[in-house]
């Protein structure tokens, strides 16, 4: 991997979506922060208004908004593939 990339992860603790984009990031060797949006609601309201967006996963790859566990997004982003 080049150069460290800044990632962080909005997620809740019941959505399974969240789970398996964390997981991915582990198996991937990817360190990212994660944010329980469903307990910092600045977070939250700091996520809609850059995405628009309410729903989880959101991941943001050095600024760069991926909503969703978009797969092929999420390896372009961190050159995994």
């Amino acid at each position: 991997m080049t150069q460290m990339k800044r990632v962080v992860v909005f997620s809740t603790p019941t959505c399974p979506h969240c789970t398996n984009v964390k997981r991915y990031l582990k198996q991937n060797g990817v360190r990212f922060k994660d944010v329980d949006v469903s307990r910092d609601s600045r977070a939250a309201a700091e996520m809609v208004r850059k995405t628009g967006q309410q729903g989880v996963p959101q991941l943001w790859i050095n600024n760069r908004p991926v909503v969703g566990f978009d797969r092929s997004k999420i390896d372009t982003l961190l050159e995994l593939k």
